[in-house]
């Protein structure tokens, strides 16, 4: 390996590292500032029964007394060796019970990922393929009215039609009493993500799109007798390529968002879920550690769309390259 390629390697790390501390930084002491009682969390009603001395030897114990920088640095060191403390509400290793519904929550977002990567995809080159038809403007004024409706209503229209009117499908859960059934479950929440997001990828995806179809070598595959189809598909889509790639890293954040959203209303057991519970009943151990693993899948995600682009377009890299080199100088 290379020098530069080992200082790319090491750039990249340290920019990750560097992200996740500044969120760690933003989360901790943001929660721990905002009002509420976190030992309702760990005590529950009992609490409320307390008195000044138990709830200050309560709070010693946890570690609540002591300064936000200390407390910091405690969970810090920790963090580093894998202990991300116990969760006040299961009273569990935070990690521990993320590692129970961690997989839900990627086979959902991963799930509604593909699907609307290539439902997208292909709706963007159907509209390009019939631009400024009917059927297109219809297809436009359908997909903004459908971005426009939040993922929490279209969750209980959806509720309503096939859970409540027609009983066909689970309103709620990840797995049936009977066991398995995750499948079933799935259906309703994917259903509500895509048809909540996929126009803003579509519409991002036929912008490039179509931009590309009306560049002047578009002119001379069309003299050479290469049809639309052929067009699109084996030129414009590897032109466009790194662009497509950018626009999904940059639909991630947005995707993960509206799968919390959704594992709320179909109380789907996830990080979403558990995400909202620890925010709401402060259990600040379980919150750091949620809140690190969406912000460095966003980071990651964003990076590694960085490095697809570079391998496809060696420009980006060596612009890159020769920026370190005029920093180092």
């Amino acid at each position: 390996m290379s020098r530069d390629n080992v200082t790319y390697c090491l750039k990249k790390a340290g920019q990750l590292l560097f992200a996740l501390f500044v969120l760690s930084l933003i989360v901790f002491f943001v929660s721990r500032l905002a009002p509420g009682e976190p030992l309702k969390a760990y005590y529950g009603e009992s609490v409320e029964k307390m008195s000044f001395q138990q709830l200050e030897n309560a709070r010693e114990r946890l570690g609540l007394n002591d300064s936000l920088l200390t407390q910091y640095i405690r969970w810090g060191a920790g963090a580093l060796r894998g202990d991300f403390g116990i969760s006040y509400i299961y009273k569990q290793p935070a990690l521990q019970v993320v590692s129970q519904v961690y997989g839900n929550t990627a086979l959902l977002a991963g799930t509604s990922f593909v699907l609307i990567f290539v439902l997208g995809l292909l709706l963007a080159v159907f509209c390009v393929r019939h631009e400024g038809k009917p059927v297109d403007r219809l297809i436009c004024k359908i997909g903004v009215a459908a971005n426009s409706i939040p993922e929490f209503f279209v969750a209980l229209i959806l509720i309503l039609i096939f859970s409540v009117s027609l009983g066909i499908l689970p309103q709620s859960g990840a797995h049936s009493l009977e066991g398995g059934g995750i499948l079933e479950h799935l259906i309703l929440p994917v259903s509500a993500i895509v048809v909540s997001h996929i126009w803003y990828c579509a519409y991002l995806m036929r912008s490039k799109l179509s931009e590309e179809v009306r560049r002047e070598y578009i002119l001379l595959c069309k003299v050479k007798g290469l049809s639309q189809r052929q067009i699109i598909w084996k030129h414009c889509m590897r032109n466009i390529f790194p662009a497509v790639v950018s626009i999904m890293a940059i639909f991630l954040p947005h995707l993960l968002g509206g799968a919390y959203i959704i594992e709320m209303v179909f109380s789907y057991p996830g990080l979403g879920k558990l995400g909202v519970e620890s925010a709401q009943y402060h259990d600040y151990n379980m919150l750091m550690l949620v809140s690190l693993l969406t912000g460095g899948a966003v980071v990651l995600a964003n990076m590694l769309a960085q490095v697809i682009n570079e391998k496809l377009d060696p420009r980006f890299r060596h612009e890159e390259i020769r920026e370190d080199r005029r920093e180092q100088s």
